[in-house]
C-alpha cells in the first residue's frame, strides 16, 4: 500500500522571495490575492485544489506559460 505523503509548503514564502517576486505577482500566477497569499504564507491552511497546483508548477509538471494561458 501506497503511503500518503503530506504536501509541504512551510518555504512557499521563501521560494517566492528567491524567484524575486512579490507577493502579488507570484500568487496572482495561481489566482489567489496578495492578501490571500500572505495568509498562507503565514501558516494559514492552503487548500487542497491550490496544493496541488503549487505542487505541479514547483515540480515542473506545469509551466509558468500554462498558468498564464490558463489565467486568461
Amino acid at each position: 500500500m501506497a503511503r500518503k505523503q503530506k504536501l509541504d509548503f512551510s518555504t512557499i514564502a521563501d521560494d517566492r522571495k528567491k524567484e524575486g517576486l512579490n507577493q502579488k505577482d507570484f500568487w496572482a500566477r495561481y489566482g489567489v490575492t496578495q492578501s490571500g497569499g500572505s495568509r498562507y504564507e503565514s501558516g494559514r491552511n492552503i487548500p487542497k485544489p491550490l496544493a496541488i497546483l503549487l505542487w505541479l508548477h514547483r515540480s515542473g509538471k506545469v509551466t509558468d506559460k500554462v498558468l498564464a494561458e490558463a489565467s486568461k
